[in-house]
């Protein structure tokens, strides 16, 4: 079984900066891909940012200069620092990984979401 805690949302006015992390625990053989997902109220679950386990990156054009989305290995933690918010971040951000189980079965995870709200 994995855990995954997530923190680091909070309220911040426009222009301002969050950081968010997501630390994985429990057992299991490897993270493959982690991500970041946001879902504003009414709106889908929309990819945010990902990273795979070779640190290739791929971000959502909306985030595209503003976003840095980082993992660190040794602490099985994904991390998205976010810059020059904007109202429209406003969302609960989810965080994704993609685990090889210690039987080498892939699954995936969520965190349980934290709130980001930008301020105009």
């Amino acid at each position: 079984q994995v855990q995954l805690v997530e923190s680091g949302g909070g309220l911040v006015q426009a222009g301002g900066s969050l950081r968010l992390s997501c630390a994985a625990s429990g057992s299991f053989f490897s993270i493959n891909a982690m991500g970041w997902y946001r879902q504003a109220p009414g709106k889908q679950r929309e990819l945010v940012a990902a990273i795979t386990s070779e640190g290739s990156t791929n971000y959502a054009d909306s985030v595209k200069g503003r976003f840095t989305i980082s993992r660190d290995n040794a602490k099985n933690t994904v991390y998205l620092q976010m810059n020059s918010l904007k109202p429209e971040d406003t969302a609960v951000y989810y965080c994704n990984l993609v685990v090889t189980t210690i039987v080498l079965r892939k699954y995936d995870y969520w965190g349980q979401g934290t709130q980001v709200t930008v301020s105009s």
